[in-house]
């Protein structure tokens, strides 16, 4: 570099505000970047470092649960920028999760992970799961649904429901899963993920492919509502699945109650928060986040501590839901804000599901059986999907892109897949179904391994293709 492009480099510009060189290669803007985030995740141990000390020191909790979010924060950023021709990035959670999968089983990396007590994790992976609860019942649109009517229904209920009894026999006949247990991984399996639909969607939608007949719409729109489904029929079938009661009256019984109780605390608490905070109150969206956030948590640890773990999920919807009827266009800002805390949660629950994933502790047989559910699952589903969007004004290429669409597997899988092993263990429950509620979790883990890019493929390359501009 020459004495004139070093005082180019050196020298401050006097009729700007910001220094910017572009004579270095690389530049500076990108050594300070570089450097900002470098810093950012030194600050990330140095602070807790400084406030518990060796709690944050190799070997200590904090430490194990800093380091893993970290690795799945850049694991995230580089699977997202993957280039692959023809086709939409990778969702970073799929980098995520294969960075908690490859600390716990990488021998010396380990110790990362099992420092990491299991309470701390339970309850990390349980306020994930209650962001993405308040965040479902915030962005269902009654007027949406009053508006595309039988198809975005059909869609949302048919399919989810297919998979969930397929799911059932399919786990009894080759897990020897009990019938709830099968349910229940029904549920679990019945989700489809916005992580992944939604941005190759809105692709596809830029450039005009399949816009006349909403199709993009029709499928972003009812993979919420599917979600609400999904996880109101887990809640309802764990309700019934860990029952304190016995026999049929179990059954018939406390299932439906915790459906009801949980749908009834939900539309007090809701109505509640039509009254607060005043509209004139400064910071109104940031207070009602805070306390539809402050309600979904409460429900959800509540109920569990009342041995009715159903009815806080569906309570943490049904509140933001609820509420939302009269914020109306004003829960904007606070579905935004709400966000902003499941940017800090995604890698934390991600890293910590495929941590719990432990080679040494798999058997071969139970993951091969535990794929082969999940494939005839989705083959039931995407028939199930063709014939809801039937009568719909679709063309059979058009119904096999919304197929496609209604693959991928990621987010709710993530978040409930577990659910079932930590209510198990704080349960007492025996050996044998901890065995099964630890299938339950490896078969939602494949889910997402396998369905996550396979969807994401299949959207993107069939999309040009079926649909048209």
């Amino acid at each position: 570099m020459n004495n004139t492009e070093e005082q180019q480099c050196s020298e401050k510009p006097r009729n700007r505000k910001s220094y910017q060189c572009t004579k270095c290669y690389p530049s500076c803007e990108w050594w300070l970047s570089v450097l900002t985030n470098s810093t950012l995740l030194l600050l990330s141990w140095a602070v807790p470092w400084s406030i518990v000390g060796n709690d944050c020191l190799p070997g200590g909790n904090l430490f194990g649960i800093i380091i893993l979010t970290d690795c799945c924060v850049l694991a995230g950023i580089v699977v997202s920028i993957i280039p692959i021709p023809k086709l939409p990035p990778l969702p970073p959670l799929l980098g995520m999760l294969l960075a908690g999968f490859v600390l716990r089983n990488i021998p010396g990396t380990d110790a990362v992970i099992t420092a990491i007590q299991s309470s701390w994790s339970s309850t990390l992976r349980s306020l994930a799961l209650t962001i993405i609860l308040v965040k479902a019942g915030l962005e269902l649109d009654a007027s949406l649904l009053k508006k595309m009517k039988g198809v975005c229904i059909r869609l949302t209920a048919i399919p989810c429901l297919v998979e969930a009894v397929t799911c059932a026999i399919a786990a009894h006949l080759l897990l020897n899963f009990p019938w709830e247990w099968g349910f229940l991984l029904g549920f679990v399996l019945g989700a489809v993920t916005p992580a992944v639909i939604v941005p190759s969607l809105l692709e596809l939608q830029d450039k005009g492919f399949g816009v006349e007949k909403g199709i993009p719409t029709l499928v972003i729109a009812a993979s919420s509502f599917d979600d609400v489904l999904a996880i109101s029929g887990f809640s309802v079938v764990l309700g019934i699945t860990f029952s304190t009661g016995t026999g049929v009256m179990s059954f018939q019984t406390l299932g439906p109650l915790e459906m009801a109780g949980g749908i009834l605390i939900g539309i007090i608490l809701g109505v509640f928060l039509w009254f607060i905070p005043s509209p004139k109150q400064k910071h109104v969206a940031r207070t009602r986040s805070m306390l539809v956030l402050g309600f979904g948590v409460l429900a959800l640890f509540g109920s569990r501590a009342a041995s009715f773990p159903g009815a806080g999920a569906l309570a943490a919807i049904v509140t933001p839901f609820v509420a939302a009827l009269r914020w109306k266009s004003d829960k904007e800002p606070i579905s935004r804000f709400v966000g902003s805390f499941w940017t800090v949660f995604e890698p934390i629950m991600f890293g910590l599901i495929g941590a719990e994933i432990a080679i040494e502790k798999m058997d071969g047989k139970a993951v091969a059986m535990g794929i082969a559910v999940l494939l005839i699952c989705l083959l039931f589903r995407t028939l199930a999907t063709f014939g809801a969007v039937s009568f719909a004004g679709l063309n059979v290429k058009e119904k096999l892109f919304v197929c496609f669409s209604w693959i991928p597997k990621a987010t709710v899988q993530a978040a409930i897949g577990p659910v079932a092993l930590d209510t198990a263990k704080k349960a007492g429950a025996s050996e044998y179904f901890i065995n099964i509620a630890e299938q339950v979790l490896t078969v939602a883990v494949l889910s997402i391994l396998i369905t996550a890019p396979l969807g994401a493929a299949a959207i993107g390359l069939s999309g040009p293709k079926l649909l048209d501009r």
